[in-house]
């Protein structure tokens, strides 16, 4: 006894709703178009480092946002100087750290001496100072000489 599938009539449109069966009665898989190869990005736009590109593809500009300069700066020793709105305890407070990572929205500082890991919203940040020199990369714009 053969196993028939049902009608599908949403294989005009690219969706197989059984795409590991035979299909009775003439119907063919419809080919299916080749993705395009996505380039490993982290979240604010910049290459995740160590990742090769396949061929074809373009590089990405490194975007000079905030948290791709904080990972430009890892491990070094920072101070964020933050505010909170309606606070009535505190309303500004001063961290200083080893710069674990950086995100969108988050800073990771880590506290050497006592071994306390501060998580940081970006939005609370006022700005930050280093002792040291930053690592930054300027955006690249294409077609303008560096």
């Amino acid at each position: 006894m053969s196993q028939q599938m049902p009608f599908n009539p949403y294989t005009q449109y690219g969706y197989d709703m059984y795409p590991s069966a035979q299909y009775p009665f003439g119907f063919q898989q419809q080919p299916q178009a080749q993705q395009p190869q996505m380039v490993p990005m982290q979240p604010g736009g910049s290459m995740i480092p160590g990742i090769p590109f396949m061929p074809g593809q373009q590089p990405v500009v490194e975007e000079s946002y905030i948290e791709n300069i904080l990972r430009l700066n890892r491990g070094k020793v920072i101070t964020v100087y933050q505010t909170f709105e309606n606070n009535t305890q505190w309303n500004a407070k001063i961290f200083r750290g080893v710069l674990e990572t950086a995100g969108r929205d988050h800073i990771i500082l880590s506290d050497p001496q006592t071994g306390r890991r501060y998580l940081l919203l970006m939005v609370n940040t006022d700005y930050i100072t280093s002792d040291e020199e930053l690592n930054y990369i300027p955006p690249q714009i294409p077609g303008m000489p560096r």
